[in-house]
């Protein structure tokens, strides 16, 4: 079986359930020695390690300390080759009512968060020689959504760090790159399901009837992108952001 991520270290971020544990099993299957990261210790995070063979990096990669994550997987296993940045907080409101904390709250785990992470990484990226920088964007970054403005806002700024990164660290044989995906079947559609007023089920439903392909994504689809950016020989693959949404956007970012 091909392992193109053999003898590479890979950190997923919110890699206990949903796109991250997907992912995380898939880079594991690739070869990758994964550092799974969840905000807490627990049943979820022990089962994506057991399934990966990786070890978990238990912390909150949106503090302002992150540095202190990244320097403990880094002494233990040497600097981080993929950096998968997954980890983000979403709530949904209509934009009159939303809570202002709350709001900067979404913008400060998904942006802010993503920006100290990445800071926190190209140190041991720089010593190695290079490395790839995978994030997790959304489509509602390309195309907004109603009552979703935060996340959309955060999302938007998400693809613009990767386009500028991206252009910023290609030389030094490091690509920046995002997977911006669809609506995906993960716990993240209970939020979806509460703001509109429906079961779960139904919302699924609703989703998929406006999708060309007739269904919302599977974690699974999303970590074969991720997979493919993890990679060391597509270097050419700079800045980009691949939309794997089931044909509802199509070209806009």
């Amino acid at each position: 079986m091909e392992t193109p991520l053999r003898g590479r270290l890979a950190l997923v971020t919110g890699a206990a359930q949903g796109i991250g544990a997907a992912i995380a099993r898939r880079l594991a299957a690739d070869g990758a020695d994964v550092a799974v990261n969840d905000l807490t210790d627990g049943e979820s995070l022990a089962e994506v390690v057991a399934a990966t063979g990786g070890f978990p990096a238990v912390g909150d990669v949106s503090a302002p300390d992150v540095a202190t994550l990244v320097d403990a997987i880094e002494s233990d296993r040497g600097p981080v080759d993929v950096l998968v940045c997954n980890a983000a907080y979403m709530s949904m409101a209509p934009f009159t009512d939303d809570d202002e904390d709350d709001w900067w709250r979404v913008v400060e785990v998904n942006l802010a968060g993503t920006f100290r992470l990445i800071q926190a990484v190209l140190p041991g990226m720089r010593r190695a020689g290079g490395g790839n920088i995978v994030v997790i964007a959304s489509e509602w970054g390309v195309v907004g959504w109603p009552e979703a403005s935060a996340y959309s806002a955060s999302k938007a700024g998400l693809i613009a760090l990767v386009k500028t990164l991206g252009r910023e660290l290609a030389r030094e044989n490091i690509t920046v790159n995002a997977v911006a995906p669809g609506v995906v079947d993960t716990p993240q559609l209970l939020v979806d399901a509460a703001s509109a007023g429906v079961s779960l089920d139904e919302m699924r439903r609703r989703y998929g009837t406006d999708i060309p392909m007739g269904r919302i994504g599977r974690p699974e689809e999303i970590a074969s992108a991720v997979a493919l950016l993890a990679r060391n020989d597509i270097g050419a693959m700079v800045g980009q952001t691949l939309q794997i949404n089931g044909g509802s956007t199509r070209c806009r970012v």
